[in-house]
């Protein structure tokens, strides 16, 4: 019964909805109509809108109430070029004012959206001769394109001038090949334009100003009998979401065998004098033994980086590392770390495959064994490198800065965007309604007291697409006066080299080493200003590059390695 009483009540909705449409739309079409035959009444010349070109006393929107529906009615009138005598520069007697088109759309709202009645009628000049606009006059075509250069239609374009006679101010929009063209535009300069679509950024011309004393673009200007174009590209809005972060640091876990604080469990392995050895018993060594270090983490972990031992295996003898999971129970597979099973036996392991979200506490295991009882092999010392880090660090002032311009002026450019930034409590800032272009983040280390260690998921600037959903993440140190942030890439693909050795030197007094992080990049700070500091980087299958960086205030260097 219910199903079948659903069934009754969506009917009797329906039924209802449709009539009411059809209530609506009759009186659409009644509106439209009416505006039409006025039209149809008014003396060729007298065809134009208020703020229209052409220029008249038709409202180009209105509000309508009418049973109890409220319309919008809207009416364009353009003069149309015919093709029949050629277009525009081509027409054979340089009127390309042929003819009117008028089209009334009107507007209602009905539970499945909006709604409307469109009517389009041509009007001929009196006997069908061209009339030339009014002179001074010209054409002026608005042009919208996305960030590709590709036509865009049905962008809204409008268009003001208080300076001509009447007063210009229309709203119109682009057609099917992104242009909007009005012909018999008054010839006149101080012709603004703002080009926009829902969703999509906007372009538009600018004011000269005290402060923009060279607009770019500026207002228009429509000559006598030439033609004026417009370009404006807008494309989709995007969002940035900007991180900030304390720096991504390396730490190191290490055991020198000075005692067994360190080791978890052991058999037939003795630690004696800064060593670890297989047990000894009446001058003979145990032919097997292991050991197994304590548990190896950090509250803050980042990623696993290097195993790196000191030992010594004489002839006949062999010392296998491997790695657990942090009860010591389970072996890495080998699906994660190559090698895992069989075990390590050389002084340095790579980690870096290793999960830190499955694997965030972990063990050493070492297996010793020698194959003569006067002989042992031993351990003076291993170690585990990893990196901790990022934790939020919130409340960071920073500045945000595109490439694009809108003028110039007494300081220097004009910036179509900028301004200044609060990560907040949460350290994350979503910037929405972002325009494509090339944005810099960046951060006052004077007045926040941070320097930029690292930007990821690359070194500022950094490029924004139309539409795209970004994070920017900044991993932020202590601010000293002077600082250069290294960055690294590969001179053939233009990506980023993580895990490359950067040292910089500044003869005789400076020299330091570090490694880039998994964005590239590598920072160094406590610097002194000087044009002099080399910068010498290497990194696993690629030619070491060595460079000149010029250090003042905080400062970039960039490095490409083939």
């Amino acid at each position: 019964m219910l199903v079948i009483f659903i069934g009754i009540t969506g009917a009797f909705q329906l039924s209802v909805d449709v009539v009411s449409n059809n209530k609506a739309r009759s009186g659409a079409i009644a509106l439209a109509g009416e505006r039409m035959e006025y039209v149809r009444s008014l003396a060729y010349g007298s065809i134009g809108t208020s703020g229209g070109i052409p220029a008249g006393n038709i409202a180009q929107s209105e509000i309508v109430p009418l049973n109890a529906v409220t319309y919008t009615r809207r009416t364009v009138v353009e003069f149309a070029d015919d093709p029949k005598d050629g277009l525009g520069a081509a027409d054979t007697n340089g009127i390309t004012s042929d003819y009117k088109t008028v089209k009334v759309d009107v507007a209602w709202t009905s539970r499945t959206g909006t709604r409307h009645i469109t009517l389009v009628s041509r009007f001929e000049p009196p006997s069908g001769m061209e009339i030339a606009c009014t002179p001074p006059c010209g054409t002026l075509i608005i042009s919208s394109v996305d960030s590709a250069s590709a036509t865009l239609p049905n962008a809204s374009a409008l268009i003001v001038n208080a300076s001509t006679s009447p007063a210009i101010h229309i709203n119109t929009f682009t057609n099917g090949s992104g242009t909007a063209t009005l012909i018999g535009a008054p010839a006149a300069s101080g012709y603004a334009i703002i080009v926009t679509k829902p969703g999509y950024s906007s372009a538009q011309t600018y004011d000269v100003t005290a402060q923009n004393t060279n607009p770019n673009p500026g207002h228009l200007t429509v000559a006598d009998g030439q033609t004026t174009i417009g370009t404006f590209a807008v494309d989709v809005l995007g969002t940035k979401t900007v991180r900030t972060w304390t720096q991504i640091l390396s730490g190191t876990w290490s055991d020198t065998f000075a005692n067994e604080s360190k080791i978890a469990t052991s058999t037939n392995v003795e630690v004696s004098g800064g060593s670890a050895a297989l047990s000894e018993t009446e001058g003979s060594y145990a032919s097997s033994g292991e050991l197994q270090s304590t548990v190896i983490t950090h509250t803050s972990l980042y990623r696993w980086k290097t195993f790196e031992a000191n030992h010594t295996q004489p002839a006949a003898t062999e010392i296998r590392y491997r790695f657990y999971n942090s009860a010591g129970t389970s072996l890495i597979p080998d699906s994660m770390l190559p090698g895992n099973a069989a075990g390590f036996a050389t002084s340095s392991v790579d980690l870096s495959t290793v999960s830190t979200t499955t694997y965030s506490s972990i063990r050493v295991g070492t297996s010793f064994t020698s194959g003569d009882a006067s002989t042992t092999p031993s351990i003076d010392s291993y170690a585990i490198e990893y990196e901790y880090g990022p934790d939020p660090l919130p409340n960071i002032a920073f500045t945000m800065q595109g490439e694009k311009t809108i003028g110039s002026g007494a300081s220097g450019p004009i910036f179509k965007y900028l301004q200044n930034h609060n990560s907040g409590a949460s350290a994350s800032l979503g910037i929405s309604n972002l325009e494509w272009d090339v944005y810099t983040v960046s951060v006052n280390g004077a007045a926040t007291g941070y320097d930029v260690a690292s930007s990821c998921p690359g070194p500022q600037p950094e490029t924004f697409v139309a539409g795209e959903v970004a994070t920017t993440n900044l991993y932020l140190t202590a601010h000293t006066a002077n600082s250069l942030l290294v960055n690294v890439r590969s001179a053939g693909s233009g990506a980023l080299i993580p895990d490359a050795t950067v040292a910089l030197v500044l003869s005789p007094s400076y020299a330091a080493t570090s490694t880039t992080d998994s964005c590239g990049q590598a920072f160094f700070k406590g610097l002194s200003i000087s044009p002099d500091y080399v910068v010498t980087v290497s990194a696993t299958s690629y030619q070491t590059a060595t460079s000149s960086a010029n250090v003042d205030g905080t400062s970039q260097a960039s490095v490409s390695l083939n």
